[in-house]
């Protein structure tokens, strides 16, 4: 998948005192953002499975539901690593309706136009400091470089709802999608396309950049 300007939103942030020339290869870089893997599976359920169940009591994606989807389409998903370690990430898949149904859980519709995203979590240590819009922000710029995509949609509890509108997600209503006793709200974000990217990446001097997944 060849994907125009997303390079500003993926490249790792050096250390300001080690200039990248004289950095050895060896060196992890200081922060990084870049998709997810199967090999990081384990790290997101891990952290997945300590900010959710003590919470909610289960998980948005199980062990087997994080691989399957970083299996289908990891471009969708964006980890933030700080000298290797993972502290924060969001998964994501494609879907083709108006609202989200049971089969949105599970499935990834690879003609849709609708990025629905499952979960964003941080690790404990990391809470707190503002990583999880910041995280945020970055996604939905990069979902802005693929042409494809024309909104983000979620589901969350309803205390979450004023976190999700901060980062510009607009309510659509009660989701008919609950688990157990749990009841979410739907929440939606327009994705206004790469063209409107382009032209800000170029107002505050992006490179434009094909990066190639996959």
């Amino acid at each position: 998948m060849s994907l125009v300007g997303a390079l500003p939103f993926l490249k790792p942030r050096l250390s300001p005192s080690v200039s990248p020339g004289r950095q050895r290869r060896h060196t992890l870089p200081a922060s990084e953002f870049r998709p997810l893997n199967t090999q990081d599976a384990i790290s997101v359920f891990e952290i997945e499975k300590e900010a959710f169940i003590s919470v909610s009591g289960d998980c948005p994606l199980h062990l087997d539901e994080v691989r399957h989807f970083l299996t289908l389409c990891p471009e969708l998903s964006m980890g933030w690593f700080e000298e290797g370690r993972l502290v924060a990430f969001i998964i994501g898949s494609q879907w083709d309706q108006d609202r989200l149904t049971l089969d949105a859980l599970s499935l990834h519709k690879p003609k849709g136009s609708t990025v629905h995203i499952h979960v964003l979590a941080v690790h404990r240590t990391f809470r707190q400091q503002g990583k999880g819009p910041i995280l945020m922000w970055r996604y939905l710029q990069y979902l802005r470089c693929l042409p494809y995509v024309r909104r983000a949609v979620l589901m969350c509890e309803d205390f979450l709802v004023p976190f999700y509108q901060k980062s510009g997600f607009k309510v659509q209503g009660r989701c008919s999608i609950t688990v157990a006793s749990l009841t979410f709200t739907e929440m939606q974000y327009p994705v206004r396309g790469h063209a409107l990217m382009r032209r800000n990446s170029e107002a505050i001097g992006f490179p434009q950049t094909h990066v190639q997944f996959g």
